[in-house]
């Protein structure tokens, strides 16, 4: 019975081609109409150390990057053994016999391909490999070659003198797969609907969100992995009026999106952990003198340099803490591609609207994820602009009038009566530095009173799951789609489970929280960090005991390991503490 969802890990030595293989193949799946959701993960170093990618396609949702694998393609000795362990009882092993010799396995179907004498022998074109081998998926699982061709195409429009040798490279290894081997597996990508869908990025998806809210403004410092999100806004901003700037630093870059911010511009930065660490001073600028700008925090396996490409939800108290004082602010996390182009559209809106910084974050597993969506209705967006003054209230403007909100009216620079001072030093309605006690009293509630209209704005929070269930799990960020499925894994094997997933992490929408923790018996928090933040941060608003499932090795959950805990606490109720892997 041939089986239309096929997980592929492709494994070798960076600059070997696997992430390009991998790319390539998932864009073409895509364009047959299937649904594609990948993970990478790769050495720190521009060339060399061990590389991987995974993709998995359906056609249907894919949530995950699933369970085990079932088509390993190791491109060399070290690929092989890594990753070995992990392909699914009869799954696939295509390998090159020149550089691997596999154990025997009567569990798995093997093919031995001589990748690298096709590419040196017979095409004399060895940088072809990895397209041999993107070739050889194709014909072995059923995509047509032309849905590769138009995409090197594309990659090779500017070195023409190389795209005849990459094609014949592609259809030398389709041609191998379909006329010269016997095909032994069940795995079949049968034709499928084709809807059109975008291929996205978590950067791609955040970036192109951020100019649908109206980001004009960009200014950032290449950084492990937000670096793509500074490419894209230099490539598209200037399409639209706008600038991007490419910085000395990080402390730089959130001044220059905080001055544009002033100016009247929507405005972001994008960095990772360490370059927060670099922005914080600011951010008590940009809160105190309540300028809205959108910072986004691609986190990645910390503390110091870490492992720069790797893994972890390991920010999130940098992100409600950071700075010194006491200070308000928009705190999101995305949970998909699809929904990180809304979320920071959110993040804007919330920004521009309450006058203070929005956080938003992501992590490497979602910045460098690629999914299929549909193309979003733009006409369907809700887009805040922030309150600007009305000509009677530029008669004697105060910038910061204390109001019901908390959101008081920012003018432009130019803007006839509208001159203010916006000081880091506290101040009263219009500016002024002079009574700072009896001002700290009244301005501190103003700020902080924006967050009660942030957490009316986001709405409820929708559950995933059974009605009536008795266990609950809580996730945040990149974690939702592998959340749901063990939920509904779960759900489909007798036990009765449910899932939250808030995007907005501060303010916590609280009330929604408090009513779906009170509606189940155990609720569990898995997270990609050592400590359990979030657990610990919804111990200390909540008051609750949750059981914790923490993973910190760089790589994301798979959905077998969190219904793993579900049953786990199923079987032992009144389970609590730390379940560190």
């Amino acid at each position: 019975m041939e089986k239309n969802e096929i997980i592929i890990r492709l494994a070798g030595e960076g600059g070997e081609g696997v992430i390009s293989t991998g790319d390539i193949f998932t864009q073409g799946a895509a364009r047959t109409g299937y649904h594609v959701f990948t993970f990478r993960t790769y050495p720190a170093e521009i060339k060399g150390g061990h590389a991987w990618y995974q993709v998995r396609v359906g056609a249907y949702p894919v949530l995950s990057m699933g369970d085990g694998v079932d088509v390993m393609v190791a491109f060399n000795a070290e690929g092989y053994y890594n990753h070995k362990h992990l392909i699914n009882k009869g799954g696939v092993l295509i390998y090159d016999p020149d550089t691997v010799t596999p154990e025997e396995s009567s569990s798995v179907i093997a093919y031995g391909i001589p990748f690298n004498t096709i590419a040196r022998k017979e095409l004399d074109f060895f940088r072809g490999k990895n397209l041999i081998v993107t070739g050889f998926l194709a014909g072995l699982f059923g995509l047509e070659p032309s849905s590769l061709e138009g995409l090197i195409r594309s990659r090779f429009a500017r070195r023409a003198e190389l795209l005849a040798s990459n094609l014949k490279s592609l259809y030398a290894g389709y041609e191998h797969a379909t006329k010269k081997i016997e095909k032994r597996d069940p795995y079949f990508l049968t034709p499928v609907e084709k809807i059109p869908r975008l291929v996205l990025s978590g950067n791609d998806a955040i970036a192109a969100g951020a100019l649908a809210a109206g980001c004009r403004f960009f200014a950032g410092y290449p950084i492990t992995p937000a670096s793509e999100i500074l490419e894209t806004m230099s490539k598209e901003l200037p399409k639209l009026g706008g600038v991007s700037l490419q910085v000395e630093d990080e402390i730089a870059a959130i001044g220059m999106a905080a001055g544009a911010s002033f100016g009247g511009l929507k405005s972001m930065t994008a960095t990772s952990g360490p370059g927060l660490s670099l922005m914080s001073e600011f951010l008590g600028w940009v809160s105190m003198s309540e300028t809205p700008c959108v910072i986004v925090d691609s986190q990645r396996a910390g503390p110091s340099t870490g492992m720069p490409t790797k893994l972890e939800q390991a920010d999130l108290n940098h992100a409600l803490y950071a700075g010194h004082g006491d200070f308000p602010r928009i705190v999101m996390a995305a949970g998909s591609v699809e929904d990180a182009f809304f979320r920071i559209i959110d993040a804007f809106n919330l920004s521009e609207k309450y006058q203070m910084p929005a956080i938003f974050l992501s992590d490497q597993s979602l910045s460098h994820r690629t999914e299929s969506m549909l193309k979003p209705d733009l006409s369907r967006i809700h887009v805040e602009d922030r309150l600007r003054p009305t000509a009677e209230q530029l008669k004697d403007y105060r910038r910061y009038a204390v109001t019901e909100s908390g959101a008081s009216p920012m003018s432009a620079p130019g803007m006839a009566g509208g001159a203010y001072v916006a000081p880091g030093l506290e101040h009263d309605e219009k500016g002024h530095v002079d009574t700072p006690l009896q001002s700290h009293i009244i301005m501190m509630p103003k700020r902080f009173r924006k967050l009660d209209g942030a957490r009316k704005d986001m709405g409820q929070l929708s559950r995933h799951g059974a009605a009536d269930a008795t266990i609950g799990v809580i996730g945040w960020g990149s974690t939702e789609g592998v959340i749901q499925e063990a939920v509904d894994r779960a759900n489909a094997s007798g036990h009765k489970v449910a899932a939250l997933h808030p995007k907005l992490l501060s303010p916590l929408q609280v009330d929604d929280l408090r009513k779906f923790m009170d509606s189940v018996e155990h609720v569990i928090v898995p997270e990609v960090n050592y400590s359990g933040q979030f657990a610990h941060y919804l111990r200390s608003i909540l008051g609750d005991s949750v059981v914790q499932l923490n993973k910190y090795g760089g790589l994301p959950f798979t959905p077998g390991e969190i219904f793993k805990k579900i049953e786990e606490v199923a079987r032992n109720g009144n389970q609590r503490g730390n379940s560190h892997r």
